[in-house]
């Protein structure tokens, strides 16, 4: 079971934003990411728990944010409900999508366990509903990933595969890589891997190449 510590920042000026303390684990029906945010100066600010079907579908998801909630999953679409900080109103959406985003490294693990994909494919076109911190707006994009390369390095614990895709959003042709191995992202844009207790858990199925 990985746990360990993301670091999160603006992609563009590299400002820190948080702190994002996790653990994940595949299972019999899937895989289960659970984390808490801490604000540079160490407060908490928010927690996600993400839960994945074997097909990689989200059946469960709680995001919260400062005082913000929401709690989605994979029907018709995907819909979810969101809560005011008053806790005195709460609005329900759907959209006819794949699945969710959002800032916490969880959600490009996510993903790319729904597409599946390898690297002689072409590039796939996924829609999803991103929650934009601070208030966890909903938001949908669509994105194009495509695995660029599967390696694997040598290591004390056997051999790591290190997948790098690289994702382009539709509406803008902005693109950039991403370095997952196993369940744990190594690089991303706005989100760097600071400390590791185990290694990335293997998903069954994956290929050495």
């Amino acid at each position: 079971m990985p746990r360990g510590r993301y670091s999160l920042h603006d992609p563009h000026d590299h400002t820190p934003l948080a702190e994002e303390h996790f653990q994940c684990a595949p299972g019999p029906s899937g895989w289960r990411y659970v984390s808490r945010l801490t604000t540079p100066a160490g407060d908490h600010s928010g927690s996600v728990d993400l839960a994945l079907d074997e097909l990689g579908r989200p059946i469960r998801l709680e995001l919260h944010a400062g005082d913000w909630q929401v709690r989605g999953a994979a029907l018709d679409g995907v819909t979810w409900v969101r809560t005011d900080p008053t806790g005195t109103r709460a609005t329900e959406g759907n959209v006819p999508a794949h699945a969710f985003t959002g800032t916490s490294p969880a959600f490009l693990v996510a993903t790319t366990r729904l597409l599946r994909l390898t690297p002689s494919a072409s590039a796939t076109r996924v829609r999803l509903v991103a929650f934009t911190d601070p208030v966890l707006a909903p938001r949908t994009v669509d994105q194009s990933w495509t695995l660029l390369e599967r390696e694997a390095h040598a290591t004390d614990n056997g051999p790591l595969i290190v997948e790098e895709y690289q994702v382009t959003a539709l509406d803008t042709g902005e693109q950039h890589s991403v370095h997952i191995a196993g369940d744990v992202v190594l690089a991303a844009p706005g989100i760097e891997l600071e400390d590791l207790e185990s290694p990335p858990s293997a998903f069954p199925g994956t290929p050495a190449d």
